[in-house]
């Protein structure tokens, strides 16, 4: 999706292709034949996807607005690396036949513009995004549904999902000529042992930012989206079919397992409190990673928590842990200039009232402890 259409471009608006939004809609009505014609196209072509080997796919997760795009980028222009891209939505299902033979429906000549979140990242049709969660809804179709549990843990099978999935992996490994997977998805956070049953050698990064910050960026992303959304409600569909419910108008907690927490965050957002609701949603999802990485000594060593502000005050020495626990090779020279990248954002500045300030720090203030805050 771009920021910017004919009707919208002096207010500065996002934009929603009409086709996008047909092709979209057509395909989410029909997400069943769709299935069917990506377990056609691994059939057809069963014998190069058999020589395809998934070797330690790397997944970022985390909260929105944590880093998580940021690193993304960085990690899929290194050579060999493979992604998802904005060209592969909506035909997601199908990676061979869209990008073999229609992917030109998106011009190779884009010229980069500010993406919808106005944040200064600048994308085109071939920047890696977030495309997974569509396969993850259709198969577990209740994965958003905050009135149920969404842990996927090693209990977890889906035998259905789990070959079409590993199919996918390869395609897309294809597609691109890769040799390493990378996928960039937030509500993996919860699929984290389930993901590494299904590789044991899987690595997870997951990004973290001081709850301060980080809530003042949500609270400006959901007043964004809920805006946009109610101008053109194409929008609000988008954001429902590739699976992003962090903000805007269908705003969803993510259920780790405790049923009155997102009671009782949905309550505080409804009575306007929306700093507090949104620090006390950040302490559970961050305790839910921590405490998992605590009971589960193989998952640890799979999971690096990067904070946001080492990343953007010490870029060089941060990217090069991260780069060494994904199990990718990186030059001095190539780490100065990825960190030449990345400065803390100037666009905005948290404008809470000292309650506010005062709640975000008692909500986050065990979690801060545990994450190394001050």
């Amino acid at each position: 999706m771009s920021t910017r259409a004919p009707d919208t471009a002096a207010a500065g608006g996002m934009e929603m292709p009409g086709w996008l939004d047909r092709l979209g809609a057509f395909i989410d009505r029909t997400a069943g034949f769709w299935q069917k014609l990506g377990e056609l196209e691994s059939s057809a072509h069963r014998a190069e996807l058999d020589r395809v080997r998934i070797d330690r796919p790397i997944y970022v997760a985390g909260i929105a607005r944590s880093g998580s795009t940021i690193l993304l980028e960085l990690l899929a222009c290194q050579p060999g690396v493979a992604t998802h891209r904005y060209r592969d939505f909506p035909p997601v299902y199908t990676p061979l036949f869209w990008n073999r033979a229609f992917a030109h429906v998106y011009r190779t000549d884009a010229p980069p513009t500010e993406r919808a979140h106005k944040d200064r990242i600048l994308v085109t049709p071939d920047s890696p995004e977030a495309m997974e969660e569509v396969l993850w809804m259709r198969f577990f179709p209740g994965c958003h549904d905050n009135r149920k549990n969404q842990v996927l843990d090693r209990t977890t099978s889906n035998p259905a999902f789990e070959r079409f999935y590993v199919d996918h992996l390869k395609k897309i490994l294809l597609v691109r000529g890769g040799g390493r997977y990378l996928s960039k998805g937030n509500y993996n956070l919860t699929r984290f042992a389930y993901l590494q049953k299904l590789f044991p050698d899987a690595r997870f990064v997951v990004p973290v930012r001081e709850p301060l910050w980080h809530v003042a960026s949500l609270m400006k992303q959901h007043r964004l989206f809920c805006a946009e959304e109610s101008r053109d409600p194409r929008i609000l569909r988008h954001m429902q079919r590739v699976g992003h419910y962090e903000f805007g108008l269908d705003r969803r907690v993510i259920n780790v397992g405790d049923e009155e927490a997102v009671r009782q965050i949905e309550q505080l957002w409804r009575d306007g409190e929306e700093a507090r609701g949104w620090a006390r949603y950040w302490a559970m999802l961050y305790d839910f990673v921590l405490d998992q990485r605590e009971a589960d000594p193989a998952l640890a060593a799979a999971v690096l928590l990067v904070r946001y502000e080492d990343l953007c005050d010490r870029p060089e020495a941060t990217l090069a842990s991260v780069f060494a626990h994904a199990g990718l090779p990186a030059t001095p020279a190539a780490l100065a200039a990825m960190a030449a990248r990345l400065s803390q954002p100037t666009y905005y500045r948290p404008g809470f009232t000292p309650a506010e300030e005062e709640a975000i720090a008692g909500e986050t203030a065990r979690t801060r402890a545990r994450l190394g805050y001050a």
